[in-house]
């Protein structure tokens, strides 16, 4: 009974690594294929001019994406190869530690105030909703640790840190037609009025775990 709890476990760690890391790589996957499209505008031209670069680099990736798909399609027995090759990616990105329990209070950087980590991570969500209504958790953990931050924390003890410091978890939000637990844009305090120092923008709400 006891080893099979144990395997029990194992696997469940296992799965947990492979969620986090498969968000992570996602999250990854898009930051640079945006950067990479955006990289296409030409600053010494205005209007759509100065887009078209933007807009060929956008169509090479929906043409890749589709050829790809096709091959797929065409090509069944390749998902043996891609997705392991992708669960591999998945492990490795994700943080190879043990998930820790999150401290009773976050540690902040070294010359860092309190109030300058609360700031920068209050900016640093304010960033990640953009325009939106509010952003789920999943993603908002997966840019984190995709920059290396968190690692180790997963999204229990995230959402725990998150809700000590006085930034409001919804259970279910609703965000690009999904239900999720995730910050509302109009629960959050109001942006503050100067940027907190760089130090301390690059490394939000740290804990034991990234500080490691």
């Amino acid at each position: 009974m006891k080893r099979a709890a144990v395997i029990w476990a194992a696997r469940t760690a296992t799965a947990q690594r492979l969620t986090v890391g498969s968000h992570a790589l996602i999250a990854r996957i898009g930051h640079r294929t945006a950067a990479w499209i955006r990289a296409g505008r030409r600053d010494d031209l205005t209007g759509l001019a100065a887009a078209l670069g933007c807009i060929a680099r956008a169509v090479l990736v929906a043409a890749g994406a589709y050829l790809l798909w096709r091959v797929i399609r065409a090509a069944p027995a390749l998902l043996w190869a891609l997705v392991p090759a992708w669960c591999w990616a998945a492990l490795r990105t994700a943080p190879r530690t043990a998930a820790e329990p999150a401290p009773e209070e976050p540690e902040q950087p070294p010359g860092s105030t309190p109030e300058e980590v609360y700031d920068a991570t209050l900016e640093w969500i304010h960033q990640q909703i953009a325009q939106r209504n509010g952003i789920h958790l999943f993603e908002l953990l997966s840019h984190a640790q995709a920059h290396g931050l968190f690692a180790g924390l997963d999204m229990p003890n995230f959402r725990a840190t998150l809700e000590r410091w006085q930034i409001p978890v919804r259970q279910q939000l609703k965000v690009s037609g999904r239900n999720r637990p995730g910050i509302h844009r109009d629960d959050l305090p109001p942006r503050p009025a100067q940027r907190a120092s760089p130090g301390a923008a690059q490394e939000p709400l740290p804990t034991r775990s990234t500080a490691a």
